[in-house]
């Protein structure tokens, strides 16, 4: 027969319980299973690194995307102040007024200009122009002109030129032929003034100008410009009768010298 715990037991017992460890209260605790204690949460597998992407190949053009048109920068103005050659292109569009009678006409053409900028004043061109003179009443043909042209460069747009040269006129007018006067018909004749003129002139003289341009900078090569020019022009004027001297065998020629001055507008492009 078991004797019934005491209560000095009774307190031992649950002192015991107090001061040991979980799973032991547990183990000697009624009514309670002991269980083992669980081991360590093992750590979760790392996930796997994401996948780097295959570098992209960019083409040049993707890599400088669409141009764009800028300004020319300070640089490329004082490019064209500095010594160098310039060639030039451009239209003109004027008209030619005959002096003293001589026949007038509208002008349509061309000019071409070369030289050299001495220093960031000064430059020495040489143009050449050609123009078709084109009148229902009058001057019809072909005007050239050649001259040398210093030019002074006021500004960075501004610049102003005077050319000496020469000049000459292929064609003619609508007017009728005028004869000499009597007793010089089997010789050659120069007539004193221009009116009125000759039917035909192919001749040339001295000629002159006076421009005024200005010009806007494109880019380091380039540059374009708008120009006014005032010419004047002495043609020396020659028609071949198609008669030859009786005595010396040489052709006989009416003469006759055409004053005429140019208005002409002018747009160019300029390379250096």
């Amino acid at each position: 027969m078991i004797a019934p715990p005491t209560r000095s037991s009774l307190l031992a017992l649950t002192l015991a319980l107090a001061l040991a460890p979980t799973w032991a209260r547990a183990a000697v605790t009624p009514g309670v299973p002991a269980t083992p204690a669980s081991p360590a949460a093992a750590p979760e597998p790392a996930a796997p690194a994401a996948a780097t992407p295959a570098p992209t190949i960019m083409s040049v053009k993707d890599e400088e995307g669409e141009p764009r048109l800028s300004l020319p920068t300070e640089a490329d103005r004082d490019g064209w102040m500095r010594a160098g050659f310039r060639l030039g292109l451009g239209f003109t569009y004027g008209r030619v007024v005959g002096l003293e009678g001589a026949p007038s006409g509208r002008l349509i053409g061309a000019t071409i200009r070369f030289g050299l900028r001495l220093d960031p004043s000064w430059s020495i061109l040489v143009s050449f122009q050609y123009g078709q003179a084109a009148s229902t009443s009058s001057l019809y043909g072909l005007r050239y002109m050649g001259t040398i042209d210093p030019t002074w460069h006021a500004t960075r747009h501004l610049a102003f030129a005077v050319g000496l040269g020469f000049g000459g006129l292929v064609g003619g007018n609508h007017g009728p032929d005028i004869p000499p006067p009597p007793g010089t018909l089997g010789a050659s004749y120069t007539f004193p003034s221009p009116s009125p003129p000759m039917p035909t002139c192919s001749g040339v003289g001295a000629a002159g100008l006076a421009r005024a341009e200005w010009t806007w900078v494109l880019g380091p090569r380039s540059a374009t410009g708008l120009g006014f020019e005032v010419d004047g022009q002495w043609t020396g004027c020659v028609d071949d009768t198609g008669v030859v001297e009786a005595d010396t065998g040489q052709a006989i020629v009416r003469r006759q010298w055409w004053p005429q001055m140019g208005l002409t507008g002018t747009w160019s492009v300029t390379w250096r």
